[in-house]
């Protein structure tokens, strides 16, 4: 169970934390595999040096997904077309009852000899609004179930994506498909297919009337036809590619700007504001360029559509002249056919239009349909049962980089219920081996074990009711306090949530809120401070009761006056349980069982706070500057690399490390 994730990544994007600490590390290599729609799942330029993107799904793949979602619905899709085809035709009946009007003009009727006609026109559109109605509210249905199934089980794959394949593309990118191309389908699910569904019906209807008038008057009006589909071709060809670029390149617009407002410390320490100035531009004007190239496609398409339109009208209304003139048609029944070539203007035109949404919605859901479709975390065969709460590490290591490891050889174990501090310098390995314990990385060397039986041999799903991972960066979720707790126990009693908020001394502002336990926070809701949200993490652990608990810098956020409170709560939150602690504070070292020091990515002292003082090494080192900063002034902020390649190590460096 992780209750917060925290980014590996640097505040430049570039790479995880760690790797970015290490000596020499250089920066990857920029990525060059396009995110064409093929469902490449190499890095896409745009996307940022490093960046992984998730997948897309080709367009073979994203039409056999629609399929599948379409089948279960095939008997309301049935009733919606029937029903549309039937206010279609209804509607085409306005054209002839006009003409009719007209060849009574013309033979001179008195004006009472219309009135039957115009009883019908009133008839036909007050039949034609209700049918069309109903038939586009059937589409709705039909559409809304569809996005519904398929938002659906994106979530479901976004949630059970591992969280370093989420960390490698960046949460830009998945940021983007979550918010802008859910909407961007839903829009076009909203507005977009019914209009389509009842334009293309018009369309195939009208041009069936025009040949029961005159088969003369079809031929007229297909001239117009491959003007029109030489149009709707030359423009796919262009937008799918187009719009599928504009949509990588504002996830990597979305990325910088995270990368840049969420690392701003950094980027002020280091006086990389003009670098990260030009990144965001860089990214920006790339939006730019994509949009403008959009909008010339878009008006040299509307250009064409006008010449096909002039030509099918001259077209027509010249065979009429010509019939008419013959005594092959009446004068209304031409004027029937001119009305009906004109009133296919608004259902092609709609339809081709809608091309230009169809195209943006396909690259949206090419691109959900690529993260629905990744497998979830395999489960072992015959999962293995961690026999107790031990946590054994042998030989381990990892790189973010090949050739540049962050942890090298690590040797740690902690015996069930023994709790844990790991201390040491920023860019030691803290973080990372906190995540590797967790499960959210698969070591590059060396094993893991959990209750003496390795991780993969358990698998994903165990690992998460057996650890529990809380970092400084803790998530409040909108909607009531009780439910944000129930998120760790579904079926927690109200007593049950009074009683971890006790043990973790929340209890007593959580009564002083407007409406206590139902007080709407996260959101739109009340606003809690870090310690407080902290302070919920920590009851969300108690309620979830795993054996093994990370807490990585969990009090980083929190003042001096609400850290003790915390490390309070923080002590008896982990009361019996194995816990392995990233400490910010070495108050929390000195209270731990046992004090494991890290340096460049090893284990160099392990032993109890007195004993490694008496030692006189790293941490007796770490502690002295510690103290030292405490006796002569504020400390240190431990903001990301805040301290400075030349500043003097704080007791763990700062989060992330």
């Amino acid at each position: 169970m992780t209750d917060a994730i925290e980014p590996t990544d640097g505040p430049d994007g570039t790479r995880p934390a760690d790797a970015a600490d290490a000596p020499d590390a250089p920066a990857p290599p920029q990525a060059t595999d396009p995110a064409d729609g093929t469902g490449s799942k190499g890095a896409t330029p745009g996307a940022g040096p490093g960046r992984v993107l998730l997948p897309i799904a080709t367009a073979a793949r994203t039409r056999a997904a629609v399929g599948e979602l379409l089948r279960p619905q095939r008997g309301l899709a049935l009733r919606g077309f029937a029903v549309m085809v039937v206010a279609t035709a209804v509607g085409l009946l306005t054209q002839p009852l006009l003409g009719r009007v007209v060849d009574l003009a013309a033979d001179n009727r008195p004006p009472s000899a219309i009135t039957t006609t115009v009883v019908l026109l009133v008839a036909v559109a007050v039949t034609q609004g209700l049918t069309t109605g109903l038939g586009l509210s059937l589409i709705s249905r039909l559409g809304e179930t569809v996005l519904a199934r398929l938002r659906e089980r994106f979530v479901e794959r976004a949630l059970g994506l591992p969280l370093e394949q989420v960390e490698r593309a960046g949460s830009g990118d998945l940021t983007v498909r979550v918010t802008g191309d859910v909407s961007l389908i839903a829009d076009a699910v909203r507005n977009a297919l019914p209009e389509l569904a009842r334009s293309l019906l018009a369309i195939v209807l009208t041009l069936g009337a025009l040949a029961l008038l005159d088969w003369r008057f079809l031929l007229a009006a297909l001239l117009a036809v491959p003007i029109q589909v030489h149009t709707a071709r030359w423009y796919v060809r262009r937008a799918v590619p187009l719009y599928a670029e504009q949509r990588v390149a504002n996830g990597a617009q979305q990325q910088q700007l995270l990368d840049t407002i969420g690392g701003g410390a950094t980027v002020r320490a280091f006086r990389l504001e003009k670098e990260h100035t030009e990144r965001v531009a860089e990214r920006s004007w790339s939006v730019v360029g994509l949009t403008m190239r959009g909008v010339h496609l878009v008006l040299s398409f509307y250009s064409r559509l006008h010449i096909a339109e002039f030509i099918g009208l001259a077209a027509v209304l010249g065979t009429g002249f010509l019939l008419v003139r013959e005594g092959a048609a009446s004068l209304g029944t031409a004027t029937a056919a001119a009305l009906y070539f004109h009133s296919l203007f608004t259902p092609i035109n709609s339809a081709l239009v809608l091309i230009d949404d169809a195209q943006s919605a396909i690259a949206s859901l090419a691109r959900i349909v690529g993260v629905a479709d990744l497998p979830l975390p395999e489960e072992p065969a015959r999962a293995a049962t961690p026999r107790d709460a031990s946590v054994t590490v042998t030989g381990l290591g990892h790189a973010y980089q090949d050739g540049h490891p962050v942890l090298d050889g690590v040797e740690l174990a902690l015996a069930p219920g023994e709790r844990v501090a790991l201390v040491g310098a920023s860019g030691a390995g803290k973080t990372t081996l906190a995540k590797l314990i967790a499960g959210i990385h698969r070591p590059t060397t060396g094993t893991l074990r959990l209750g003496g039986e390795r991780l993969d041999e358990i698998g994903p799903a165990a690992i998460r009711r057996t650890v529990a991972l809380i970092t400084q960066e803790t998530h409040v979720f909108a909607g009531s306090l009780a439910d944000d707790l129930r998120l760790a126990k579904s079926d927690a009693t109200e007593a049950e949530l009074r009683d971890a908020l006790d043990q973790v001394d929340a209890l007593a502002w959580v009564e002083a809120l407007p409406d206590g336990l139902d007080t709407v926070v996260g959101d739109g809701g009340h606003r809690l401070s870090g310690a407080r949200t902290q302070a919920l993490a920590l009851a969300r652990l108690i309620l979830a009761d795993p054996p093994v608990v990370i807490l990585d810098e969990a009090t980083a956020e929190a003042g001096s006056t609400g850290a003790r409170a915390l490390e309070k709560a923080v002590a008896r939150a982990v009361d019996g349980r194995t816990a392995l602690i990233v400490a910010h504070r070495l108050t929390q070292a000195a209270t731990a069982d046992r004090v494991v020091v890290m340096d460049a990515g090893r284990v160099v002292e392990s032993g109890t706070h007195d004993e490694l003082l008496a030692t006189g090494g790293r941490y007796a080192e770490l502690w002295d500057a510690w103290s030292g900063t405490r006796r002569t002034g504020p400390a240190t902020p431990h903001g990301p690399l805040d301290t400075g390649p030349a500043a003097a190590p704080g007791p763990d460096g700062p989060p992330g490390s």
